[in-house]
């Protein structure tokens, strides 16, 4: 089972907005922008950097994205920044947002937003991006209350709530700027699970015995990142598309050792020992 003490020493990315650690099978995104972890062009391409890392690392089975402090996993876009920059910049700075998050998704190793705090605006937006969302209880709200600002959640949350939520939910909820508890946001889908936890590290040694269940050697991480890049490159497909692309992913597993070790561990009636090793 991983452990926060399994990680490397922090190493603060080029841009000083992320804090890049691993260890155990994990990956650490911590976004670092005190006081509210706002995020900027400069968090993205930390954030870019840490996802490219990460892609290429084999040792890395899971990766988990946090805030830095107790009060906040992420305020948002860095409101001071959008004021004083020209349109031109705001444009391309979305643009480089929406490719950023992407590479969450198009990755094929699972990756879990540890909210240990506020999550709003942009702040949602990147959670929303993650696989998996769980929150620390009580620790903060969420929402995306862009409208509030006379624009729209502009880095993927009119689009990826749309996709969680009821259409007519999800337009309700950014049309009203709604902020939300994690309970209610568990409720309605946007958060998988609650942990309590007396502290952030507590938390976090939390998340990490959650991610453990994703993981070599119990379960075949391969097969989740499989699994993953089914949903998030199929669901949206037409139904024929979509199971093309599964038959593509079981083939690939099948011609892997997990798939081996897997089904010789069910007809010997024993637990499976996966060691990974199936080509991404």
């Amino acid at each position: 089972m991983p452990q926060p003490s399994d990680l490397s020493a922090p190493e603060t990315l080029a841009n000083g907005r992320v804090r890049y650690q691993s260890g155990g099978g994990v990956a650490l995104f911590t976004l670092t922008c005190p006081p509210a972890n706002g995020y900027s062009f400069e968090m993205m391409r930390d954030l870019d950097e840490a996802i490219l890392r990460a892609r290429f690392d084999r040792e890395v089975e899971v990766i988990i994205v946090c805030g830095e402090g107790e009060k906040f996993f992420c305020a948002g876009a860095d409101i001071s920044m959008l004021e004083r920059a020209e349109p031109n910049f705001k444009y391309y700075f979305c643009l480089h947002a929406n490719e950023t998050l992407l590479r969450f998704e198009h990755t094929p190793k699972l990756v879990i937003a540890a909210l240990g705090g506020h999550c709003v605006g942009g702040g949602l937006e990147i959670a929303l991006a993650c696989d998996l969302r769980v929150a620390r209880k009580g620790s903060g709200k969420c929402g995306l209350p862009e409208v509030a600002l006379g624009v729209l959640p502009g880095t993927g949350g009119t689009q990826r709530m749309a996709r969680m939520l009821p259409r007519s939910k999800a337009i309700e909820l950014m049309a009203s700027g709604e902020r939300f508890d994690f309970d209610r946001a568990e409720a309605l889908g946007l958060v998988d699970r609650q942990i309590e936890a007396q502290s952030e590290e507590e938390f976090l040694a939390a998340v990490f015995e959650y991610a453990g269940q994703f993981m070599n050697p119990a379960h075949s991480s391969a097969s989740v990142g499989h699994i993953k890049r089914a949903v998030q490159g199929g669901a949206d497909l037409p139904l024929e598309q979509g199971l093309a692309l599964e038959r593509e992913l079981q083939a690939k597993l099948f011609s892997g050792p997990d798939a081996k070790e897997g089904l010789a561990a069910f007809m010997g009636k024993r637990a499976p020992h996966f060691e990974g090793g199936t080509a991404w």
